[in-house]
């Protein structure tokens, strides 16, 4: 445990971020499985979804959360992700 004043202080607020931080990773992951999950079942709202996804993750970037760089490659793949899902429930 610290004994500098500064660093109790620190400690709490890392505590806050981690768990801030953990929050938003999770919600970043949910959102980007339900999008997939939308276009592999051939709903309708996959648009919306995907858009609520990226938004996430944009926002996510800005926050600092995440780099921006990964934030990009998270985009990426989940839309080449549910483009292959809609093209596979559109061809069965």
């Amino acid at each position: 445990m610290a004994n500098i004043k500064s660093q109790i202080k620190r400690n709490r607020q890392n505590l806050r971020r981690r768990e801030r931080n953990r929050a938003v990773r999770s919600e970043i992951k949910t959102r980007a499985k339900r999008a997939v999950q939308a276009a592999e079942a051939g709903a309708d709202d996959v648009e919306e979804r995907l858009r609520i996804a990226i938004k996430r993750i944009d926002k996510a970037a800005a926050k600092g959360v995440i780099h921006r760089n990964t934030a990009a490659r998270r985009k990426s793949r989940l839309v080449a992700r549910v483009r292959r899902a809609l093209e596979a429930a559109e061809s069965s």
